[in-house]
């Protein structure tokens, strides 16, 4: 039987983050149907708001405030602005929290205790109440204190180290990955935290209170590339798009544009060698196992590489396709928005945004049989629900007036 709420419906976040990795979490707890109220600081908002071009354009073709890096990671959530400054701000904040499951907060370490809103407060008021604190270095350590961005963390957490080409080859030096994945990973780990504090609360009755650090999170997806030089030694170097423990991996071009191969067992690799009419190389000691593969992948790439050359990118994809070998072509982003696949699975969704336009939205990838996730609302304008927000705790139309004419929301 199918329900139209989400998994999460039942529980309440009170999101205070900023940019990007708190936020992100908040916004996968909406897509499972939890209410987020986000708290943003009057007249400004959300640093991202502003970090355009582009922005969303209004009916009339006009930019409005909102830039595609807010869009992106604020849907179906509910704005208040309340200034933490204010006694009257802090004291909204604590009867929201008195009402919340979580609550998410990305300030600098210290910042909210000034304010009495550190987790030791919030939790006097609400002892249920599971309080994640996401930060770049984490609550303790020499560099507690001290801001962070993804960029930074990619370059001090061994990603960049591991991303681009030999420093030899054309391009070659350390690079950034394209999107701001150490953010976008730390809202990943944010959010399983979050649920698997509320899962253990389910149990004890009993809140918790959750330290998320950046460095952290981009020291533990080093992953394979951690272990490769815990296990062996060697320091991992850069390697362009060659895959540093399954091999054959990497680009290659036909005649007439780029592929990736992804060669992932010897099963595919015999199957890669039939298509190539090459099917002694099999047998060859230096290509046989993955393992040779990887010690001989010079060796094995000279050779893959004039096969490549010699066959038209869509026809050797067909063939390669039909002989269950993954590979592909490397699709810009609106050929991802165009790619069959994506569009089967509806990832590219609208919503109906205030400025009287459909805003896009990249769906939520997860599929539920029993509570199919719903489009949820567009990322609210500033403040947009500050009034209504307010009503439901209990204040008056005269209250809310007296509120903004302090300056507190």
């Amino acid at each position: 039987m199918t329900t139209t709420k989400g998994p999460l419906s039942h529980v309440r976040v009170l999101d205070l983050g900023r940019i990007l990795a708190a936020p992100w979490a908040g916004q996968i707890l909406a897509d499972l149907g939890a209410e987020v109220i986000k708290v943003e600081r009057p007249g400004a908002g959300d640093d991202t708001r502003s970090w355009g071009p582009p922005f969303l354009k209004d009916a009339e073709g006009r930019d409005t405030r909102e830039a595609g890096y807010y869009l992106a990671v604020n849907r179906g959530k509910r704005s208040i602005t309340v200034s933490l400054e204010k006694p009257e701000g802090q004291k909204i904040i604590k009867e929201l929290a008195a009402r919340a499951d979580i609550v998410l907060e990305n300030y600098k370490v210290g910042t909210l205790a000034r304010y009495g809103l550190d987790e030791a407060s919030l939790r006097k008021v609400n002892p249920r109440l599971i309080y994640c604190s996401v930060t770049g270095f984490g609550q303790t350590g020499p560099r507690r204190d001290q801001p962070a961005y993804d960029f930074l963390i990619q370059a001090m957490g061994g990603l960049m180290s591991v991303t681009g080409e030999h420093d030899g080859r054309p391009g070659g030096g350390p690079q950034k990955v394209g999107i701001p994945i150490v953010d976008l990973m730390t809202g990943m780990y944010t959010a399983v935290s979050v649920l698997a504090a509320l899962a253990r609360r389910n149990e004890s009755g009993v809140g918790d209170a959750i330290d998320i650090a950046m460095l952290d999170v981009q020291v533990a997806t080093l992953s394979n590339q951690a272990m490769n030089y815990l296990v062996s030694g060697k320091v991992p170097q850069r390697n362009g798009n060659a895959h540093p423990n399954i091999q054959p991996q990497d680009v290659y071009a036909c005649a007439d544009g780029d592929v990736i191969l992804v060669v992932g067992n010897d099963g595919q690799f015999a199957k890669l060698c039939e298509v190539f009419g090459q099917t002694d190389w099999v047998k060859d000691e230096r290509f046989a196992t993955n393992a040779q593969r990887v010690r001989n992948i010079g060796e094995l790439s000279v050779l893959l590489r004039d096969m490549f050359a010699k066959w038209e990118r869509n026809s050797l994809i067909a063939a390669l396709d039909k002989a269950g070998v993954p590979c592909g072509a490397i699709n810009s982003v609106a050929d991802v928005f165009n790619e069959p696949q994506v569009k089967a699975r509806e990832m590219l969704r609208y919503v109906s945004h205030p400025s009287g336009v459909d805003a896009p939205q990249v769906a939520s990838p997860m599929r539920f049989a029993d509570v199919p996730l719903q489009t949820q609302s567009a990322p609210p304008l500033l403040g947009q629900h500050s009034e209504d927000i307010l009503a439901e705790l209990g204040y008056s139309a005269a209250g809310i007036e007296a509120l903004r004419g302090a300056g507190a929301i």
